[in-house]
């Protein structure tokens, strides 16, 4: 295969992986290996390494589950992680040698790909996306995700903006105290489990160990009472180069009808990331995209998001 070569990811390999990502056009801090390794126990990790003459020039963020190989089902967004030297040409092959690689050493029948939504990219960055043409690849899921410009936002909805001044009004307050992950996590669960019979992705305990780890990536923000001891409402956001990204949203009861998310929601856009390229409220969808929430997806509209799609494709081992 024209001088490349594949190398099966290892623990040792940790300190030339990460540094490969924070160099790279297309990755941010998920690809890092403390991230990816917090839930090594759900998934099994096969992720992979690509070197052309002794010099890596590729990462593959994946995992394998019985007969489907993933990239990477535990990570919001996967798919090559590249820098500058990668050419359409070299992609071809890197997509050719994984398929002889999945074929050799693998019982893997087909192959899941998430490609890296282009918002989260510092540099063009979609040589993936051709080669994924080129190889016959399906559309397996599609989730439309709600993104504002900050820069160049639509603004809010008048049905936005009355909440906001209700929320003002009552003199509800917004803080960014890093140690009240309980009381956060707490609304959290139980406004999942009431509306979807669910749970956060993430435990309490490995929420904050991510934090501790990432504290400038992953930050709380909460709307508390006028005299700053309830939590009413609160967000997570992931903050990447060049998105704020909005990871959990809650509210009780009380924080809705007072319009405390409203407040946050304006805060953190015009105010704490006014300066940010994209501000990504999240997806609407369930069911891989073939379910629409459309009430949520009108509330974030009612914020000035607009749709980016977070695409996973499928294709079979060849």
């Amino acid at each position: 295969m024209k001088e490349c070569e594949i190398k099966p990811y290892h623990t040792s390999y940790k300190s030339v992986w990460d540094e490969f990502v924070k160099n790279s056009r297309n990755g941010t801090f998920l690809f890092l290996r403390d991230y990816m390794d917090y839930h090594a126990d759900k998934f099994k990790d096969n992720s992979l390494m690509f070197y052309k003459k002794n010099k890596l020039i590729a990462l593959l963020p994946a995992h394998i589950n019985e007969d489907v190989f993933s990239s990477h089902s535990g990570l919001t967004y996967g798919g090559f992680i590249v820098d500058e030297h990668m050419t359409g040409s070299m992609m071809m092959e890197l997509f050719e040698l994984v398929q002889q690689y999945l074929k050799n050493n693998t019982s893997a029948k087909k192959w899941i790909y998430s490609p890296i939504p282009y918002i989260y990219i510092c540099y063009p960055c979609e040589e993936d996306l051709y080669v994924l043409f080129r190889n016959n690849a399906k559309i397996k899921e599609r989730r439309i995700s709600s993104v504002i410009m900050p820069s160049n936002t639509y603004g809010f909805s008048e049905l936005r903006k009355r909440k906001v001044r209700k929320a003002k009004k009552n003199g509800l307050t917004i803080t960014n105290n890093d140690e009240c992950f309980d009381d956060f996590w707490q609304i959290l669960e139980e406004n999942l489990e009431k509306r979807y019979n669910t749970v956060p992705v993430h435990t309490l305990e490995e929420i904050k160990s991510l934090h501790n780890h990432f504290k400038e990536n992953i930050q709380l923000y909460r709307v508390c009472d006028e005299c700053k001891k309830k939590t009413l409402a609160g967000c997570v956001i992931y903050y990447t180069e060049n998105v704020a990204h909005v990871q959990y949203i809650a509210s009780t009861d009380e924080g809705k009808e007072l319009g405390a998310v409203d407040l946050l929601f304006h805060y953190l856009i015009n105010n704490k990331f006014k300066n940010i390229r994209y501000f990504d409220l999240g997806t609407s969808v369930e069911q891989g995209g073939k379910y629409l929430n459309e009430g949520l997806l009108f509330q974030k509209e009612g914020f000035g998001g607009r749709a980016v799609v977070y695409d996973t494709y499928e294709m079979e081992i060849k």
